[in-house]
């Protein structure tokens, strides 16, 4: 009787182990757990990513969005995380000149744009209506986020000054996420942000394009940390954010994975 109550227990361990989720090597995913720090204006297709990678390697990914150098901040104070991907890859260069990057890759662009009230009552069509007796505007905060940062560089090679927009500059954002908000609340009438945010904002507020000349792409890359406990699996999350799967993703909610010329 005990020897056959010891085979059934058996039998019961060797069915348990076989329900783990694998990867192509063979190594159990079970209790698999990573953080990623992402940039607040990724979130729409990075979730969508999450849930997929999930699905198919049953590896949970954990997400703080915030803005870039918000996130930045928080990794240096805390010295965990697997992985960072903020909006623009001046911040995994600053983490990689500090040290904090084992590896990096290149996942999808963004292209800033004006987002205006529906119907665009202020007649905004280039930066230097911004300037514009009455018009309320709202930027990112450079000291926070990737939008903040390249906007002010954006305007600077436009010839514009922070002095300059002093009486129209309402209100400066955390995240790329809020000035959208602020468009739908009509609190503004002009905000710059990505070309893929600005789409989330179409039934609320109309584009005004900033010319190719005169604008700054950013490159989205993500990067996996130095602090990672789980380097393998971390290296295989920013594999499959490049990957065609990911890719499609995130094309499917209107952000670019082609660098534009």
């Amino acid at each position: 009787m005990r020897r056959l109550v010891f085979v059934l227990v058996f039998l019961v361990c060797v069915m348990l182990g076989g329900c783990d989720r694998k990867d192509a090597g063979g190594a159990s995913s079970e209790t698999k757990e990573l953080l990623l720090y992402c940039g607040a204006g990724i979130s729409p297709p990075v979730d969508e990513v999450v849930n997929a990678f999930f699905t198919e390697y049953g590896v949970k990914v954990v997400t703080d969005y915030a803005g870039g150098e918000v996130l930045l901040s928080k990794i240096k104070l805390s010295g965990r995380g697997d992985l960072y991907m903020p909006g623009d890859r001046y911040y995994v260069g600053q983490a990689e000149k500090a040290g904090l990057i084992l590896s990096r890759r290149s996942v999808s662009y963004w292209i800033p744009t004006i987002l205006v009230q529906k119907g665009n009552p202020k007649n905004i069509s280039r930066l230097q209506d911004l300037l514009k007796p009455g018009v309320r505007v709202g930027l990112g905060d450079p000291k926070a986020c990737a939008i903040g940062r390249t906007t002010w560089q954006i305007l600077a090679k436009s010839g514009i000054t922070r002095q300059d927009l002093e009486d129209n500059l309402l209100y400066q954002s955390l995240t790329v996420n809020e000035l959208g908000m602020q468009i739908q609340a009509r609190s503004l009438d002009a905000v710059i942000v990505w070309d893929a945010m600005a789409l989330y904002y179409s039934q609320y507020g109309d584009q005004a394009p900033i010319p190719a000349e005169d604008n700054i792409v950013s490159t989205v890359d993500v990067g996996v940390l130095k602090f990672t406990k789980n380097q393998e699996w971390a290296e295989k999350f920013a594999a499959f954010l490049a990957s065609p799967k990911g890719r499609e993703i995130f094309a499917k909610h209107n952000y670019t994975t082609k660098k534009p010329k």
